[in-house]
C-alpha cells in the first residue's frame, strides 16, 4: 500500500515539475523577448482611441477610494474617450460622498465621472452587469477600488486590444503589491503576486496565448459581453467565469504586460484567510461547471485550463494533505518507538522508494526557488537578499497556508450541496 502511495507521489511530483518547467521556459522566452521596449516618455499615438467605460465597484470603501479615483482620471488617455462609472454599492460608510468631494476639486471638476448609489444584489457581478447596461463605451474597464492604475495603464491595454481587435476581446495587465513591506504576511504575498504574473500569465501567454481576466486592471469588448449574457451574477470569482466563457466562444485574452495598477493586499491572517477562500471556492465551483469539457469538442485552451486547475486545486491538493498526514503519523509513531520499540514507522527512510521521492522533492524545491528568482531578476527593485530570504521561509510557511484555505473552501462547498443552502453576498476585503 505504501510502494503504491510513493509511486503516485512521485507521479504527481513529476508533473507539478512539468507544469512548471512549461510555465517556466515560456516565461522565461516572454521575458527575454520583452528586455528592450520603448521608453514611455516617447509612446507612440494609437492608432485610435476606443470610448472606454471604466467601472469601479467599491463597498463601504471610504478609507482608499479617493487615492483610486485620483490615479484613475489622471491616466493618460484623452478625458473625451473616458468615461468613469464609480459604484456605492451597498455602502454603509462615506463611499459616494468621498467621490463627490473630490470631483469639486479644480483638477477634477467637470470630468466623465458618474456615482451611483446601487442597492442591488449580486455582489461585484452585479454591478457590471448593472454597469453593461449604462455603459458608453466600445470598452469596459474594471478597476477594484483599492488599485490606482499607473498613468500609462489603460494605454497599454487598448494597445493590445488592437493588435488584433476580433481575436482579442479583453486584455489584463499587472497588479503590484504596493504594502508590501508592511510585514511577513504581505512580503510573502508579494513573492506570489511577482511570481504568478512574470512566470505563469507570461509563460501561458507566450507558448499558448492563454489569458486569465483577474479581478482588476482589465478591459473588455462590451458587446462581446453582451453577447455572452454578462457576468455570472453573485459569483465568487466572476474574473475565472468571465474567462472560460470567453474562451469557449474562441476569443482570447491578451496579456499587456506594461499595464501596471498597485493593489492594497491583506495585511491580517482574517483577511487573507477569508479572501483567499472565497478565491478558492469561486475557482472550485467554476472548474466544476467546465469539467465536462475535458471530454467534449470545446477549444483545446479550455481543456489545458481545466487540466491545469483540477491538478492545482485537486490532484496536488489531495497528495500534499495525503502526505503531511503520513508526514504527522510517523512522527508521532517515532515517538512512541521510545517506549514501545517494536513499534514501526510507515515510512522507513532508507528504502530506495523513500529516497527517490526525497531527491523528487529537492528537484522541485529548486524550481521553485529557480521560478521566483527570475521572476523577482525581471521586476525592478525586488531581487534583494531579503526576497531569497523570505522566499524560502515562504515555502515552508505561507505556501502551507494556501492547502487550508483549499480545504476548507472544499467543505464549505459541500456542505452548501448537502443542506442546499447558498447566500450570495459581497464577500469584502479588509481594507487598512
Amino acid at each position: 500500500m505504501l510502494d503504491s502511495l510513493y509511486v503516485i507521489a512521485i507521479m504527481t511530483i513529476w508533473i507539478s515539475i512539468g507544469m512548471t518547467l512549461v510555465t517556466l521556459i515560456g516565461g522565461a522566452i516572454f521575458i527575454f523577448k520583452h528586455l528592450h521596449h520603448t521608453d514611455i516618455e516617447t509612446l507612440p499615438p494609437l492608432a485610435r482611441y476606443p470610448h472606454v467605460s471604466i467601472v469601479v465597484p467599491a463597498h463601504n470603501e471610504a478609507l482608499v477610494i479617493q487615492d483610486t479615483v485620483k490615479a484613475i482620471l489622471r491616466l493618460h488617455y484623452p478625458a473625451d474617450h473616458l468615461e468613469v462609472l464609480m459604484y456605492a454599492d451597498n455602502c454603509q460608510d462615506t463611499t459616494a460622498q468621498e467621490i463627490r468631494d473630490l470631483m469639486q476639486t479644480p483638477e477634477f471638476k467637470g470630468r466623465n465621472l458618474k456615482v451611483i448609489e446601487r442597492t442591488g444584489t449580486g455582489g461585484k457581478a452585479g454591478v457590471l452587469n448593472d454597469a453593461l447596461k449604462i455603459a458608453t463605451g466600445e470598452y469596459l474597464g474594471v478597476y477594484d477600488a483599492d488599485a490606482a492604475p499607473e498613468t500609462n495603464a489603460l494605454y497599454f491595454l487598448v494597445q493590445k486590444v488592437l493588435e488584433n481587435p476580433e481575436r482579442y476581446a479583453a486584455a489584463f495587465g499587472r497588479n503590484k503589491t504596493r504594502n508590501y513591506q508592511q510585514n511577513f504576511l504581505t512580503r510573502c504575498i508579494n513573492l506570489e503576486i511577482v511570481n504568478t504574473q512574470r512566470i505563469q500569465h507570461t509563460g501561458l501567454w507566450q507558448l499558448f496565448k492563454i489569458g486569465r481576466i483577474p479581478g482588476t486592471n482589465f478591459i473588455i469588448n462590451k458587446a462581446v459581453v453582451q453577447e455572452l449574457g454578462g457576468w455570472n451574477n453573485g459569483a465568487l470569482t466572476e474574473d475565472t467565469a468571465i474567462s472560460f466563457s470567453l474562451m469557449r466562444s474562441g476569443k482570447l485574452i491578451a496579456l499587456a504586460h506594461r499595464a501596471e495598477a498597485f493593489q492594497q493586499e491583506p495585511e491580517t491572517l482574517f483577511a487573507y484567510y477569508n479572501q483567499r477562500k472565497r478565491w478558492a471556492r469561486g475557482n472550485y465551483e467554476v472548474i466544476m461547471a467546465n469539467l465536462k469539457h475535458l471530454f467534449d469538442r470545446t477549444p483545446w485552451r479550455i481543456k489545458l485550463e481545466v487540466f491545469y486547475y483540477v491538478c492545482t486545486f485537486f490532484w496536488f491538493n489531495a497528495a500534499i494533505v495525503v502526505s503531511n498526514v503520513i508526514f504527522l503519523i510517523n512522527i508521532d509513531l517515532a515517538g512512541a518507538q521510545v517506549f514501545w520499540p517494536r513499534l514501526h514507522q510507515l515510512v522507513a527512510l532508507g528504502t530506495p522508494l523513500a529516497t527517490l521521492f526525497m531527491l523528487n522533492w529537492l528537484l522541485m524545491f529548486y524550481l521553485y526557488l529557480l521560478q521566483i528568482n527570475i521572476a523577482l531578476a525581471s521586476d525592478y527593485g525586488q531581487m534583494t537578499v531579503t526576497n531569497f530570504i523570505y522566499t524560502i521561509v515562504a515555502y515552508f510557511t505561507y505556501a502551507q497556508l494556501f492547502i487550508i484555505v483549499s480545504v476548507a473552501a472544499m467543505f464549505d462547498m459541500l456542505r452548501d450541496k448537502l443542506t442546499g443552502q447558498r447566500h450570495t453576498q459581497w464577500y469584502k476585503t479588509q481594507r487598512f
